[in-house]
């Protein structure tokens, strides 16, 4: 698909050199463990990507995880392909059209390609002191709040942290769900929180076979049910969304464009979550949101529990037209005691987030906090 964004100028030229590039691994540890019908984590265990030039410094954030369970790839493949892969193709006479259209050579490895990608177009904007909503071309505006809930021990622990998230002021909360961990949660919830916006969320941990199953969540008007069946499928998403009243919500299947094209021509979902890790980067990320909101479908910003730095490439992101939903996008406190980026993310009283307004992300990342909370490095240039 051509590439298309608001600002053509600056997306063909030179990207020009790059003093220097690294690549950091950290892990902080979260507030409480987040687990859904795949894995259980205790910390944010994140490649970073690092640039300096002239005297800027600009960062992208890889939203793999160390363990395959969530996507095929890995942080250890991430870097592998970073540092064999993509960063050879970085010339200075090369604009970022030029370099993405190298990228194709690469078949998937969106998440490697994303943290790349998001870097450049950190200094891209730090070079013009832009903030990157604006580089973009899109003006500032409050991001809508959600809240995503993993597995509690009981419903009683979960009604808790829901009651919490209401207290806040969340617009959304979606709460994750699995096999033995379904009707009955759900019920518990909406019981208690007739009016509040719910999703479930199963991270493909059903079959088609769930559908009567899954029909039984009609009865408490969710907002959707995010991705029941495999985490690759699209065709049998069809077959299921036919048999529900409930929307449903493809996360782990959508890839690009291409794949969401699909799954709206096929009727496989009636909204669709947006990842700009997931998807290869902000620029197919935004280009995804104008084709949902072409077609009519609704679509969000999920998040990776990102730490600030990913946190606020999504935040950005959503000054695109077509995220007309509240996304994962929460407050810094719900997932670590220290991030590495300041300022953290808050609520307002209506329960919004503003936009960082520097240049770039927005965000200064702390070195003394990269370094308390290091586990490798790697100068690659």
């Amino acid at each position: 698909m051509k590439i298309s964004v608001p600002s053509p100028a600056w997306l063909d030229e030179p990207l020009g050199g790059i003093e220097k590039v690294e690549l950091l691994n950290v892990s902080l540890p979260f507030v409480a463990p987040f687990g859904t019908s795949v894995a259980t984590w205790n910390s944010k265990d994140a490649l970073l990507l690092r640039m300096e030039d002239k005297g800027l410094t600009a960062w992208g954030e890889c939203v793999a995880d160390p363990d395959p369970y969530y996507a095929g790839e890995t942080t250890g493949t991430a870097r592998h392909i970073i540092k064999d892969f993509l960063l050879p193709e970085l010339k200075p006479e090369l604009s970022l059209a030029g370099l993405l259209g190298r990228f194709r050579r690469v078949r998937g490895n969106e998440m490697a390609k994303a943290a790349l990608e998001n870097a450049l177009l950190d200094l891209i904007a730090k070079r013009r002191d832009q903030p990157l909503h604006e580089l973009l071309g899109f003006p500032a505006k409050r991001v809508m709040s959600g809240i995503s809930i993993g597995f509690q021990d009981d419903i009683p622990a979960l009604l808790a942290k829901v009651e919490e998230a209401a207290a806040s002021g969340y617009h959304r909360v979606k709460m994750k769900i699995g096999r033995g961990r379904d009707v009955e949660w759900v019920r518990a919830v909406r019981e208690r929180f007739p009016g509040i916006a719910l999703m479930a969320d199963a991270n493909g941990d059903y079959s088609l076979e769930d559908a009567g199953l899954l029909a039984r969540l009609d009865e408490f008007k969710l907002t959707m049910i995010e991705q029941p069946l495999s985490y690759h499928d699209i065709y049998q998403h069809s077959l299921l969304q036919a048999r529900l009243e409930t929307p449903l919500c493809l996360d782990e299947s959508i890839h690009g464009c291409d794949d969401a094209e699909a799954a709206i021509a096929l009727k496989s979902c009636r909204v669709i979550n947006i990842k700009q890790g997931r998807v290869g980067g902000l620029l197919e990320a935004v280009r995804m949101a104008g084709l949902c909101a072409a077609r009519g479908i609704p679509a969000w910003s999920g998040g990776m529990d990102e730490t600030g730095i990913g946190r606020a490439l999504n935040i950005q992101l959503q000054a695109a037209p077509g995220f007309t939903l509240p996304g994962d996008t929460s407050e810094t406190r719900r997932y670590f005691h220290e991030d590495i980026a300041e300022p953290p993310v808050v609520l307002d009283k209506e329960g919004f987030i503003a936009m960082p307004s520097g240049p770039g992300i927005g965000v200064k990342v702390i070195p003394e906090r990269v370094e308390k909370h290091l586990l490798a490095r790697e100068r690659i240039k």
